[in-house]
């Protein structure tokens, strides 16, 4: 494990460019253009980016990016 020590300008900051990975990454899943393997391999990263934002965000703002597992968005 490691730990690291923010400032509270560097945790919004951090905050800021996690959320913004994450919109990107939804975006991308829903673009059907993108191969399955592709959309996989975000999910996939996606995952484990929610889970470092998880850390810190509030509930509130962490259901903002919730996906339902069940619902398949590889079609």
């Amino acid at each position: 494990m490691l730990g690291m020590l923010f400032n509270e300008k560097e945790c919004k900051e951090l905050d800021y460019v996690i959320r913004k990975e994450l919109d990107e990454m939804l975006l991308d899943l829903g673009d059907s253009r993108l191969d399955r393997e592709i959309r996989y391999a975000i999910a996939n990263r996606y995952k484990t980016v929610f889970r470092m934002y998880a850390r810190f965000a509030p509930a509130k703002e962490l259901s903002k990016y919730a996906r339902n597992a069940r619902i398949s968005q590889f079609k």
